[in-house]
């Protein structure tokens, strides 16, 4: 589709203007500010096997190497308390979090004797869930969201996923066991991998709708250049250009028609409909970058959004654990968000929720979004992308849904340009753990 090309390079372009990392020698984060409500985002960077899509920070399980990372994550969670932080909501993301169950149990306890904790979301693995990982989550975890990118099993065997996380038939039964444990399980989904065809696409939708899980994520796949090589190597190159006509047929079975069985809730994310017919509204995990304007981050490579900067953690697993022993946070470097790309931010932002409210747009930047973006407007309209488009708000259309998501996509990609700048710092042999063959353990 050529506004999806159009898109993503204008996008692409953007972003690696104001991707630029400056060293920092701040020690802490910025306290917070008064009035605004915050979620905490912690970075578990340890899997029992790294996926060659993946761009976050991970390394391959180390028992010794995880256990002092847990107790160092929960040393930095008390810095922001210390600096005035009180969170209702926290998320782990990873890798994966549950690789140490004990470990992450009390790091979810004390940061619910520590703050106001109402809800509490993490990431997993398939082959986490079984009885006894989910009798220690029931309680502690309102949410829970599973990798599981697909039921194919010739595509797990591809993403060298099933050996370690197990066959689709399993993880659907997994799934089943697992969704009355949480008040919500989500499942997360991959469209447009290179060997996946309409008829596994089709399949795997059919087995979502008869899973128990309460919501679906369904991202396209992406990927940083540090991991395209490899990624390359073992599923093939991605074809950008079925990749509406992917996004077309999810969002078709999963939400068209009369009677849908799920409901859109963002561009990447469907929520079930209650047996009553009424959609679930409380069923929603969402990345931190969405659903809060701005987040502390914590954990060696996490990224923090906070007062128009982005600071980026430490991605050396030793560097992380010094800097948090010696009293301070990992912080390594820093990029300011200009006002025009805050701008962009929140029209992404709330595309993404499939809603822009033009009046709460203009009361917080001072200028209507056409004036503050009039070559974006120009282009989205130019493309039939809203579905409503008066004084109040924008809404979108098929079309819109999917080029909100591929702005969404570039920005994920935006990320990556961070974690690669701060990638190139790494020692060799802690590079070597996170893009090796993920065999061996030696970090501090």
């Amino acid at each position: 589709m050529l506004s999806e090309r159009m898109i993503s390079n204008v996008v692409k372009v953007l972003s690696k203007r104001q991707t630029l990392l400056s060293p920092t020698n701040e020690t802490h984060l910025p306290a917070p500010e008064s009035g605004r409500a915050y979620m905490m985002y912690l970075h578990v960077p340890f899997c029992e096997r790294l996926c060659s899509y993946c761009s976050y920070n991970r390394y391959p399980f180390c028992e010794e190497a995880a256990t002092s990372y847990f107790a160092n994550l929960r040393k930095e969670m008390m810095m922001l308390k210390d600096l005035g932080y009180d969170f209702e909501n926290i998320t782990f993301g990873g890798g994966t979090p549950t690789v140490m169950i004990d470990e992450l149990c009390e790091t979810i306890d004390l940061a619910r004797d520590t703050f106001s904790i109402k809800e509490v979301s993490t990431e997993t693995n398939p082959n986490h869930l079984t009885p006894y990982y989910l009798d220690k989550l029931k309680g502690r975890v309102e949410r829970l969201s599973v990798g599981v990118q697909s039921f194919n099993d010739d595509l797990l065997k591809q993403m060298d996923r099933y050996e370690q996380y197990g066959g689709g038939e399993e993880n659907l039964e997994r799934i089943a066991q697992a969704a009355s444990y949480f008040e919500s399980l989500s499942v997360d989904m991959i469209y447009n991998l290179p060997a996946q065809d309409e008829g596994i696409l089709r399949d795997d939708l059919e087995k979502l709708i008869e899973s128990k899980c309460g919501q679906i994520t369904y991202h396209s796949l992406f990927a940083s250049s540090d991991t395209l090589k490899k990624m390359k190597a073992t599923l093939g190159k991605v074809d950008y250009s079925r990749e509406f006509y992917f996004y077309k047929i999810i969002d078709d079975v999963l939400a068209g028609g009369s009677n849908p069985p799920f409901e859109r809730r963002t561009v990447w994310t469907y929520n079930r409909v209650s047996e009553s017919g009424k959609p679930n509204d409380e069923l929603l995990v969402d990345d931190p970058g969405v659903a809060y304007e701005e987040y502390p981050a914590i954990g060696s490579g996490a990224i923090s959004h906070l007062r128009g900067r982005l600071y980026v953690n430490n991605f050396s697993l030793g560097g992380y654990n010094d800097a948090i022993e010696s009293g301070r946070m990992s912080l390594m470097a820093e990029t300011k968000i200009s006002r025009i790309n805050y701008l962009r931010f929140r029209f992404m932002r709330q595309l993404y929720d499939l809603r822009l409210d033009k009046k709460k747009f203009e009361q917080d930047f001072g200028c209507s979004v056409e004036a503050g973006l009039p070559i974006e407007m120009a282009f989205m309209r130019m493309s039939k992308a809203f579905e409503t488009d008066n004084d109040e708000e924008l809404t979108l259309t098929l079309k819109g849904r999917y080029l909100a998501s591929v702005i969404y996509r570039q920005y994920c990609i935006s990320l990556n340009s961070l974690r690669e700048q701060a990638r190139s710092t790494l020692s060799g042999a802690e590079r070597e753990l996170m893009f090796g063959d993920g065999q061996s353990c030696g970090t501090k």
